[in-house]
C-alpha cells in the first residue's frame, strides 16, 4: 500500500517525494512531464478530469501540491485557475473521503487582502486576486468536505527547480548574467526554502486544522534580493529598488501576507532567510 500520495511534481512535490521516500512508501503524480526520483513510484493524474488513481492506490495520506500559481495568468484566465486551485481540490477532497486518507492541502499567503501582514491562523481572509480568491475556495473546499485534513499555508516558495524557475534562480541567473533587476522594495512576504517546507508538512501531517508554513522572517522583496546575492556571492548593486505601483501587474499584489509562524514552529523549525538560502545554496540541484 502506497503510504504517501504527493500530487504535483513541481518544487514542492519533489521536495516533498524526496523528504518522505526514506521513511514511508511514497507516490507522485504528474500532469504532463514525468519526474524521475528515485525509490518513487509515478503516475500521471490531472486533478481536474479524474482522480481515480487516489480510490484504486488508497494511500494513508495525500499532499495536495499542485495548483495554477501565476498570479497574472490566474487573473487573466480565471476558468482554467478555478479549475485548478477550486475544483480540482475539491475533486481530491471527495477521493480521500472515500477511502479514509487524510489530506494535506497546500495553500498561500495570497488568502490575505495585505493590510498588516504577520498574519496568524483565525485572521480573516480576503483575497484582492484571483488566485487568492481560488485557492481560498480550494481551502473552503477541502474544509466542508473532509473531518481529517491540513491546510498548510506558505509563502514565496524557492529552491531548485530543473523544471522551471522561482524568484530566487531567477534572480540568480540575471546577477550570474551581470544584469540590472529591478526589485519591489514595498512588498512584505515569508520566504520559505522549498525543502523547509516539506519538513514542516510532514511534521503536521497528523495534525488537522489550518496552519502557516512559511519562512519565519518578514522581509520585503528587495531586502530578500540583496541576501540572494550575498548568499550565492554575487553583485548587489545590480539590485535596484523599485516600488509596486511602477509595475503593470495584471492582479494586485498584497504589501505585506507575511505569515505568523507561531503555531506550526510546535513541530517544526520554520528558516529564516538566511538560512534558508545558505541551505539552498550548499545543497546544489537535487535531481533525483
Amino acid at each position: 500500500m502506497t503510504e504517501i500520495l504527493v500530487i504535483g511534481s513541481g518544487l514542492l512535490g519533489r521536495a516533498v517525494a524526496l523528504a518522505s521516500r526514506n521513511s514511508c512508501e511514497t507516490a507522485l503524480t504528474y500532469n504532463s512531464n514525468p519526474p524521475k526520483i528515485k525509490g518513487c513510484k509515478t503516475y500521471q493524474m490531472d486533478i481536474t478530469k479524474s482522480v481515480n488513481l487516489i480510490r484504486s492506490i488508497k494511500p494513508n495520506y495525500i499532499i495536495l501540491t499542485a495548483a495554477m500559481t501565476n498570479v497574472d495568468q490566474c487573473e487573466v484566465n480565471r476558468e482554467v485557475a478555478w479549475e485548478i486551485n477550486a475544483l480540482g481540490p475539491k475533486n481530491v477532497a471527495f477521493a480521500a473521503r472515500d477511502i479514509s486518507a487524510k489530506l494535506i492541502y497546500v495553500s498561500t499567503d495570497y488568502v490575505f487582502d495585505g493590510q498588516h501582514g504577520m498574519y496568524k491562523e483565525n485572521d480573516a481572509t480576503s483575497p484582492i486576486n484571483y488566485y487568492g480568491e481560488s485557492k481560498l475556495a480550494g481551502e473552503r473546499f477541502v474544509q466542508e468536505i473532509l473531518k481529517d485534513y491540513a491546510i498548510a499555508r506558505t509563502s514565496v516558495l524557492f529552491g531548485w527547480n530543473p523544471a522551471r524557475p522561482n524568484f530566487v534562480t531567477w534572480a540568480v541567473d540575471e546577477m550570474k548574467k551581470g544584469k540590472r533587476i529591478n526589485i519591489v522594495n514595498d512588498q512584505y512576504t515569508s520566504p520559505t526554502l522549498s525543502t523547509n517546507l516539506a519538513d514542516m508538512i510532514m511534521s503536521i501531517r497528523d495534525q488537522i486544522g489550518v496552519f502557516h508554513t512559511g519562512g519565519s522572517e518578514r522581509i520585503n522583496r528587495f531586502d530578500f534580493c540583496i541576501k540572494i546575492s550575498k548568499a550565492f556571492d554575487l553583485d548587489e548593486s545590480l539590485v535596484c529598488p523599485i516600488t509596486s505601483d511602477q509595475l503593470c501587474w495584471k492582479a494586485k499584489r498584497p504589501k505585506d501576507s507575511s505569515l505568523d509562524i507561531s503555531k506550526v514552529s510546535r513541530f517544526a523549525k520554520p528558516l529564516n532567510v538566511d538560512d534558508g538560502l545558505h541551505d539552498m545554496a550548499r545543497q546544489g540541484m537535487v535531481v533525483e
